[in-house]
């Protein structure tokens, strides 16, 4: 059976295990849908312009809550559940096994993506039936599988390298919660960047993966001029964060 078999069989086992706490699979795809229904009826209120273009603020954050998912699902969770299972022994006893290591690894993050394409359709299927939102075609659409595909690896191998720097599984929510929350809100997934923002919010924002990444889910979902240097963007940071993990990624509770 060849290492590439092994690894989609191991997604089955990743799935059911997912499936099998009903409690966090609830809340990783209620969570996206909550944060929108606040946002939006916090600030979903007039309307704000993306380029030449002028959009109600209540679709603007249907793509800004669709990349939130992207983000929670392959980097916030494979950073979180990688730490306890390599606390619990878990990712000594797999390293045991025939089942390669790069297999293992690949089967979480084809996992992770493939819970992130869910939760970005839910959320843009409730984008649709509660704000009138349009779901993009065409050429659109492409740009907009291409930027998920490429946010969905690239944050899970971000994932990935930052349990590099976890002591343990019981300091892990903390450390990757404050790696990643206050991004979220420099990068304008919560809070539309606009002209009136300070500048050094927009200069953060920009050195760090998830502004790209916010603006390309932004510009192919609603139609507006698509910058593929944002693409390349997020993905020199994902090869970034795979660098990292080849390197010093414990198989080992540390000590």
């Amino acid at each position: 059976m060849s290492d590439l078999v092994l690894a989609f069989r191991q997604v089955r086992y990743t799935n059911k295990a997912f499936w099998r706490n009903p409690a966090s699979a609830f809340f990783t795809f209620a969570f996206p849908l909550m944060f929108l229904v606040i946002f939006t009826s916090l600030f979903g209120g007039g309307t704000a312009d993306v380029g030449t273009s002028q959009f109600s603020v209540s679709t603007l954050y249907v793509p800004g809550i669709a990349a939130f998912s992207v983000i929670t699902a392959c980097y916030t969770n494979i950073a979180i559940s990688v730490s306890f299972s390599r606390d619990t022994g878990i990712l000594k006893r797999i390293h045991g096994t025939p089942l390669p290591g790069w297999a293992y690894v690949l089967a979480r993050v084809l996992h992770a993506s493939v819970i992130a394409v869910i939760l970005v359709a839910i959320v843009a299927a409730f984008g649709s039936a509660f704000y009138d939102v349009d779901i993009p075609t065409g050429v659109s659409l492409m740009r907009f599988v291409v930027i998920l595909v490429v946010g969905a690896a690239s944050f899970s191998a971000m994932g990935l390298a930052i349990t590099t720097v976890i002591p343990n599984a019981d300091s892990s929510p903390a450390i990757v919660n404050a790696s990643i929350l206050p991004l979220l809100f420099l990068s304008g997934v919560f809070i539309p960047i606009t002209n009136s923002t300070p500048d050094w919010v927009d200069t953060v924002g920009k050195i760090f993966p998830i502004r790209p990444f916010v603006d390309a889910m932004y510009a192919g979902f609603l139609g507006t001029p698509f910058s593929w240097t944002d693409v390349l963007f997020v993905a020199a940071w994902g090869l970034a964060g795979l660098i990292v993990a080849a390197r010093f990624f414990n198989w080992e509770p540390r000590k």
